[in-house]
């Protein structure tokens, strides 16, 4: 099996990360990665926001958190030290597919250097509010744009869990 397949087949989301941060280096290629994901007409409609700040990216987890409901102890993030956060351009029919790939390939580029990482959802959310607003004015981002994900990398805590079965009807056959 070449290495591409085996990394599609081997990715699994973790749920547990160390506090290390990613090697620099291996971060750039991840991100750059995400930008050549396929894209509708090739407009290009995401952008890739990289939190490595802790401070920010605390707020950001915090946020989530209470979007989502929890307690004042849960990390959605798992302890992740790397968000990459995915949003689209609102006015691009194909926006939220677009976005979609990119959370693909930063996820398998990431396996396919040792990192591990999972989608974290609620970015939608996030940045309806006025925390996610205010964020992006921070950043000079004027355009509407929609989350689409949270990619939280880091270096596992412990090994990933093997895959489920496939199931039988995945496939149709015409």
């Amino acid at each position: 099996m070449n290495d591409t397949l085996k990394v599609l087949e081997t990715r699994r989301s973790c749920r547990n990360f160390k506090p290390d941060m990613v090697n620099e280096d291996d971060l750039k290629a991840i991100i750059r990665a995400g930008t050549f994901a396929a894209t509708g007409m090739g407009k290009q409609s995401p952008l890739i926001i990289a939190v490595t700040d802790k401070t920010v990216r605390d707020q950001i987890s915090e946020e989530n958190r209470k979007i989502g409901g929890w307690g004042e102890d849960f990390d959605p993030f798992y302890g992740a030290p790397v968000i990459l956060i995915v949003l689209a351009k609102k006015d691009v029919a194909t926006h939220v597919y677009d976005g979609s790939l990119v959370m693909g390939n930063l996820m398998n580029a990431a396996e396919s250097l040792g990192i591990a990482s999972i989608w974290i959802h609620r970015a939608k959310e996030e940045f309806e509010s006025e925390f996610g607003k205010s964020l992006l004015a921070r950043l000079g981002i004027t355009d509407e744009y929609e989350g689409i994900g949270h990619c939280a990398l880091g270096y596992a805590a412990e090994p990933a869990n093997e895959p489920a079965p496939r199931k039988e009807d995945y496939v149709y056959c015409i």
